[in-house]
């Protein structure tokens, strides 16, 4: 019936098996990588290391205990990642992102960001299977990686990863964070989550000398006061409706943003929560507004002095204070950032307090545990600091001596020995096959490596030895690929997926049964009957010459699934029947087709004929035309039908366009050339 449908419904079947099924064939490829990477270190350990110490193959290296505030961050970042990804997993995510959640991001936002986001949502919405299950893996092996890698290019390969995505998300799903759109609060968001993954992947792609002290540590929370102090600047600006509870009879801009809130599927104890405080807001919006001013300010203020000086205590406070503060508006007024069936990420009020948890931890750094247990042994309990210290150094001294006497004779001992050995095994001690002191020969009868290149081999050699986190973190950056390998097919596909006519139009149906035969008159007075076009594969469907909704879109459909049928065209014929009982003449369906550009469709026919022709047509191809008041356009169901060559109808399609957008024509035209192949690949 005329009037385009309402479009691609998020909680569509098809829609969510497809995800569903897209998740289930990738879980299992990266199950395989993850067994692969473990069997294959397992492999190396035991051919290279086989129960002797690893130090023996990559040399022995002092244990690094990593910063407390640089190990939130990469761990606490790691578990963000990881808990967006399985949000991204969510069942209406794939059809309901891109519309629900991307575009409405923009309003209110200049034309140029409204452009750029949309251009970066259409890759959404011509693929949402592909790129709904890209940002699931890629989130899900970012977060892996971050909470496995420690130290080196690992971390910090891990981290860049973050920044890039983050700063894809930021752009693409967040619209730079709303920051060019009126209402900019950190109340509400503001400058947008991902962007704070970003500043946690920069900072830990430091290098980790840059850790050690407090210099980190002044650097986070000396930005994070700035960042405080900025947004109780912007909260405070007058005129922006956050000073009053009610404005022109309607709720001001905190309050209508918590009212907002109300509305999301939740908890009920937590809907009564939110709403009474939307109530209470509402009533008292500029004391509300009045308290978030100052304690955005004084946390701000405390946080920067506290970074300026070192002073921990003060940077206590403060972290204690905007933890509280974050929190209450996380639950108030954000609640919770998640719910609702199609939230990405628990919003910004969780990154940032573990941003300025960490400049505090970078500021008041824990004692290293070997301190008091060296003062311990040497027994030194109450003596003056720098005593302690002499004596700390006179023990290290002495116990590096000791190390170092008991290594040389340890080391002596296994040269004897070894020269022993070698004496036994080869008593002519020059010859050709001698072994060279100090390399890795086998005894004899033992397992001898392969003639490799020698990079290979220690690649090997190191391999063996890496720690399990290494490893996994390895299996994480597959998962990283698993997820973006599909986005960047679809990146380069300007067709969209079938997918998406078939949750708007439903799944087609196969008939197998001959196609009721009728002649009528083409746009340019042939008399053409439907078995004259036997040899040839003919998509047909019916058209009202007059109709200003659904029928142009599928004319627009139907070519360009011709041009998507390249050279198979020729094999092909794309036939519309009139459905008016009014407007049936040559020089409508004429007339239609110059306004459709289907004039230059060679394989294109639009046939009409008699009424009593066209009640025949439409009777045996289940077509229910009705003339609508007024002599317009005619109202009647939509569909088109796959007749095989050899005259036989193969598949029922509903073409019902949906919103005719251009992801839906462009998915609707490789549905229809997917099931012209099909026939034609299946036998003329």
């Amino acid at each position: 019936m005329p009037g385009m449908n309402s479009g691609l419904n998020p909680a569509s079947t098809i829609l969510v098996t497809a995800f569903r099924s897209a998740l289930l064939r990738q879980s299992v490829i990266i199950v395989l990588i993850f067994l692969l990477l473990f069997v294959a270190w397992g492999a190396t350990r035991t051919v290279f290391i086989d129960g002797r110490p690893r130090s023996a193959f990559l040399g022995s290296a002092p244990v690094w205990h990593e910063p407390r505030a640089r190990r939130l961050l990469r761990i606490g970042f790691g578990v963000l990642w990881l808990f967006d990804g399985i949000l991204q997993a969510q069942p209406q995510m794939a059809g309901g992102l891109a519309s629900q959640v991307i575009q409405p991001t923009t309003d209110g936002s200049p034309s140029w960001v409204v452009h750029l986001v949309n251009w970066g949502a259409n890759l959404w919405s011509y693929h949402p299977i592909a790129a709904a299950a890209s940002s699931v893996w890629i989130q899900v092996g970012i977060g892996l990686w971050l909470i496995f890698a420690v130290r080196g290019w690992s971390v910090r390969l891990a981290a860049l990863s973050g920044v890039a995505w983050g700063l894809i998300v930021w752009v693409f799903g967040e619209s730079f964070g709303a920051i060019f759109a009126p209402g900019l609060s950190v109340l509400f968001g503001a400058p947008g989550a991902v962007l704070l993954y970003v500043v946690a992947g920069a900072l830990l792609t430091l290098p980790e000398r840059a850790w050690q002290g407090p210099r980190a540590g002044r650097l986070i929370l000396g930005g994070s006061g700035a960042f405080f102090l900025g947004m109780a600047l912007l909260q405070a600006w007058p005129g922006r409706g956050f000073w009053q509870g009610t404005l022109h009879g309607q709720p001001g801009s905190l309050a209508a943003m918590i009212t907002t809130m109300v509305g999301t599927s939740q908890p009920h104890f937590l809907k009564v929560l939110v709403s009474g405080f939307a109530n209470f807001t509402v009533a008292h919006g500029f004391a509300v507004n009045l308290v978030a001013v100052i304690a955005l300010a004084l946390i701000g203020a405390a946080m920067t002095v506290a970074a300026l000086r070192s002073d921990a205590r003060l940077a206590l406070i403060a972290v204690l204070a905007a933890t509280v503060f974050c929190l209450a508006d996380w639950v108030l007024v954000e609640d919770l950032g998640f719910l609702g069936g199609l939230g990405t990420d628990p919003n910004n009020m969780i990154p940032l307090i573990l941003l300025f948890t960490a400049g505090y931890l970078g500021i008041a750094p824990r004692p290293e545990p070997g301190l008091a247990t060296a003062t311990a042994t040497v027994g030194v309990t109450e003596v003056a600091v720098t005593e302690v210290a002499v004596t700390e150094v006179a023990v290290t001294e002495v116990a590096v001596t000791e190390v170092a006497v008991t290594e040389v004779a340890v080391t002596e001992v296994a040269v004897t020995e070894l020269a022993i050995a070698e004496a036994e095994a080869a008593p002519d001690a020059g010859g050709a096959d001698a072994p060279t002191p100090g390399t890795d020969t086998p005894a004899p009868g033992a397992w001898a490596p392969p003639r490799w290149s020698s990079r290979a081999y220690g690649l090997l050699r190191e391999f063996a030895g890496v720690p399990v986190g290494v490893v996994a973190g390895l299996g994480a950056l597959g998962v990283i690929i698993v997820g973006a390998a599909p986005m960047a097919f679809a990146t380069v596909n300007s067709n969209a997926d079938p997918i998406i006519a078939e949750a708007i139009a439903g799944t087609n149906g196969t008939l197998d049964t001959p196609a009721p035969n009728f002649t009528l008159t083409s746009q340019d007075g042939r008399r053409v009957a439907l078995t004259s076009l036997r040899g040839k594969v003919v998509l047909l469907t019916f058209l009202d010459p007059v109709c200003t909704t659904d029928c142009p879109v599928i004319a627009q459909e139907m070519r360009l699934a011709d041009t998507l049928l390249g050279t198979r065209a020729s094999a092909t014929e794309l036939v519309a029947v009139v459905a008016n009982p009014t407007y049936t003449s040559t020089a409508y369906t004429q007339a239609f087709d110059r306004q459709e550009d289907l004039d230059q469709v060679p394989n294109w026919l639009y046939l009409t004929g008699s009424l009593s022709q066209l009640d025949a047509v439409w009777h045996n191809y289940g077509i229910e035309v009705e003339d609508l008041p007024g002599g317009a356009m005619a109202a009647h169901n939509d569909l088109a039908f796959v007749i095989s060559a050899k005259g036989e109808v193969q598949q029922e399609i509903s073409d019902d366009p949906g919103p005719g957008t251009d992801a839906t024509k462009s998915s609707f035209a490789g549905l229809l050339a997917n099931s012209v192949e099909q026939s034609l690949g299946g036998g003329q």
